[in-house]
């Protein structure tokens, strides 16, 4: 399965990257193992399992670890920010 993963905020800025196509190894079928799957790089990439509440949507929609990903689908990750 292939899908487009979007890094935004300081998440992006640790990771050098705004967003990847991934051919998505076998096993790895929701947000969550996605998450775990991209942290295993080492590295910056270590942000992606340090973020604490970690945000991320599936095709623009709001979505929990546990949700499923199939091909095609658009995951985004953002961590939480601040505004003032």
């Amino acid at each position: 399965m292939n899908v487009t993963i979007l890094y935004f905020a300081g998440l992006r800025d640790a990771l050098g990257q705004s967003s990847e196509q991934l051919a998505v190894p076998a096993g790895i079928g929701n947000v969550g193992e996605l998450r775990a799957h991209l942290a295993a790089r080492r590295g910056d990439w270590q942000a992606l399992a340090e973020t604490k509440n970690l945000r991320a949507a599936v095709n623009q929609t709001m979505a929990t670890m546990d949700a499923p990903i199939k091909d095609g689908d658009e995951i985004a990750f953002f961590p939480p920010v601040t505004g003032g």
